[in-house]
């Protein structure tokens, strides 16, 4: 068993219920991304050196600093973890103050993250990863599978991702939420 990334909208709990409606494994394999990614996400808390996400980011010049702010938004569970170890009424307070600069931050931000997810696919389809990457010896991801055949489908929509095809599952998500009324996205661990 692993730590998974999913992506959660202002409105999630009303698209998972309609999508439970209707074929949910279509809908699950093509808007889940894969158990790499969210080890990809995580590369700052393993490497020191410049992770994967911000060489992708050198590479294409573009600015991805929109994804990490997704990590910052805290779930209630999340809230009343930190609230529980604030010991005095400015504690929680600078708790709280955390907690409306990240909510501000993605506050509104479909727009911005979509259009940094669609610049990654155009720009990434020009040009093979896989050679360009310093994994500084810790390739746990597995650079000659996720990072090669950028254009190429290689999994069932979770298992067996490539990059391309998270990217690709992530636009998806993206735009099926947007016209479905979500106007901030976020990432959740679980």
């Amino acid at each position: 068993m692993g730590l998974d990334i999913h992506l959660t909208t202002n409105n999630s709990e009303e698209i998972f219920q309609k999508e439970n409606t209707n074929n949910h494994i279509d809908y699950f394999n093509q808007h889940s991304l894969s158990r790499t990614f969210c080890n990809l996400m995580s590369r700052k808390d393993v490497i020191e050196e410049e992770t994967e996400l911000d060489q992708i980011s050198r590479l294409t010049d573009t600015d991805i600093s929109v994804l990490y702010e997704m990590e910052q938004y805290w779930s209630e569970d999340e809230v009343d973890f930190h609230l529980s170890f604030a010991e005095t009424e400015n504690d929680k307070q600078k708790v709280s103050e955390q907690i409306a600069r990240n909510r501000k931050k993605i506050d509104g931000n479909i727009d911005r993250v979509l259009t940094t997810i669609e610049t990654l696919i155009e720009k990434l389809s020009h040009f093979d990863l896989h050679d360009k990457l310093n994994s500084h010896g810790l390739d746990t991801l597995g650079y000659d599978y996720y990072f090669t055949d950028f254009d190429l489908d290689k999994g069932e929509g979770y298992i067996g991702n490539n990059f391309g095809q998270d990217l690709r599952n992530f636009r998806r998500y993206l735009e099926h939420a947007k016209a479905n009324g979500a106007n901030a996205v976020w990432f959740n661990y679980g």
